[in-house]
């Protein structure tokens, strides 16, 4: 009762965890997902971040990046696997609007700057100023010590450079906390994916054309253009030459491909709502005429149980569901009645360790003689039919983990519980407790990747050629 209740809240924790995460971030927008804080926030975030030493690469996306985007798949993979993705401009919150029906924050780096000196100087942190023309970023960082006074610079070096090795080394000596990197799109993302793992800055930025604003070289659009979302028109205003292709030809290609990503995202939607209608639909139809196809069965087992031993014939217990919500699934009783209470006297014997999260037991000596029959061939688990016809297991699924089991699950085991849990799955099909924890979750877990009604009709069709064998039943 008390692993329940820990359980319990441990997952109200998680639940506030995901609706916090879902606040803080917009996805669906061409694949990714987009940090949605406030500025400070962010800023806040970056700094505690390089306090801690905690390694995060940031790349800003806007309408111009996805468009590159599209045009260099090294690129594309640069911004993909940043640790952090920041939306630049109102062309991203239009994006992120149509596909998710959320519009993201503007964190564009301009903006962000100030806010991250403030959070940089506040927490004693040095930055580290790379890029632009000769001139343009030492030109910055005194410009910025004058501003946020007490802002420690670690150093500054211009972009036009060709010896990687060199310009590297002297950014490792200087031990800088925030290195921002300003060559533009898309050298600046590729470098840093690139290079990231040998500079010693745990927090590092590709912040475009921010030298160029901060040194004012390039002035910004007045603020009723900013606010109105067309800054834009400034810039091709400022460098019509430079920037006509960018803004004129490039911002309908995005529109374009803004568009087709949210008919695509809302087909995927479709095609997924398709596929739940027609998986319950299977699992009610399946559930029913099981339970009475098989009421013979049923039936013979319960007096069989009833007849060996004293106890209740259905074993109820607490399971754990889809996105973690606790429910009670049932089973035909196998062991004695006092079997949880013994199990505790048995965890050393556990096959899968005494610290494994799941508990196993070749030989269990709780087991009754017809409950080790039963279990053999699974029709201690022909209860939970009713589970599936109630709608808190489906036929096909990861199967339903206890409590305690759960409570001690890695982010990456909690994957697991992103859909019902089911009667059969891949490992029950391949092997059943043969299979050791890890085995389980990375089933489970390419059983999620790759789900379809397909694939559990071959899964359901395999179970009772597995049912009969008893390979790994016990």
């Amino acid at each position: 009762m008390a692993s329940v209740l820990y359980f319990e809240q441990t997952a109200r924790t998680l639940a506030a965890d995901r609706r916090q995460a879902k606040a803080a971030t917009v996805s669906g927008a061409f694949g990714m997902r987009f940090t949605n804080h406030a500025l400070k926030d962010v800023a806040d975030m970056l700094a505690a971040r390089a306090a801690r030493k905690t390694r995060t690469r940031v790349a800003f996306v806007n309408a111009h990046c996805i468009n590159e985007m599209r045009r260099a798949d090294i690129y594309d993979k640069a911004v993909r696997s940043a640790d952090m993705i920041l939306p630049d401009g109102s062309g991203m919150a239009l994006a992120t609007l149509l596909s998710s029906g959320r519009a993201c924050a503007n964190l564009n780096g301009t903006d962000l700057a100030p806010e991250l000196m403030k959070a940089a100087r506040d927490n004693g942190l040095s930055i580290f100023f790379l890029g632009a023309r000769p001139g343009v970023s030492q030109r910055v960082a005194a410009r910025l010590k004058e501003a946020f006074p007490g802002l420690k610079v670690a150093g500054a070096h211009h972009g036009y450079f060709t010896d990687d090795e060199r310009v590297i080394r002297r950014i490792n000596r200087a031990k800088p906390d925030i290195l921002l990197v300003a060559f533009g799109v898309p050298k600046q993302d590729v470098w840093l994916a690139e290079h990231a793992h040998r500079l010693s800055a745990p927090v590092m930025l590709g912040v475009g054309g921010l030298f160029d604003f901060l040194s004012g070289r390039i002035p910004r659009a007045p603020k009723l253009l900013r606010a109105l979302g067309l800054e834009w028109t400034y810039r091709l205003y400022q460098e019509p030459m430079r920037m006509w292709r960018r803004y004129i030809l490039g911002n309908p290609l995005f529109i374009a491909r803004a568009v087709f990503d949210a008919l695509g995202v809302y087909m995927r939607g479709a095609r997924r709502r398709l596929d739940d209608a027609l998986r319950r639909g299977i699992d009610i139809a399946g559930a029913a005429a099981g339970l009475v196809l098989l009421s013979p069965i049923l039936a013979a087992t319960a007096v069989a149980i009833r007849m060996e031993s004293a106890g209740p014939v259905i074993f109820r217990q607490v399971r754990i569901g889809r996105n973690g919500a606790p429910f009670t699934m049932y089973k035909f009783r196998s062991m004695t009645k006092d079997a949880e209470a013994v199990r505790e006297k048995l965890e050393t014997d556990n096959q899968h360790g005494a610290d494994a999260v799941t508990f196993k037991i070749s030989h269990d000596p709780r087991i009754t003689r017809v409950g080790r029959f039963i279990r053999k061939y699974s029709i201690d688990e022909l209860p939970q039919l009713w589970n599936v016809l109630t709608g808190r297991m489906s036929l096909v699924g990861p199967r339903p983990a206890l409590p305690q089991e759960v409570a001690r699950y890695s982010l990456h085991e909690r994957r697991r519980l992103a859909v019902k849990p089911g009667i059969t799955c891949t490992w029950q099909i391949a092997g059943r407790a043969n299979i050791d924890f890890q085995g389980q979750v990375a089933l489970d877990l390419q059983y999620i990747r790759q789900r379809s009604i397909f694939h559990d009709l071959r899964i359901l069709l395999k179970t009772p050629y597995a049912v009969i064998s008893a390979r790994g039943a016990y």
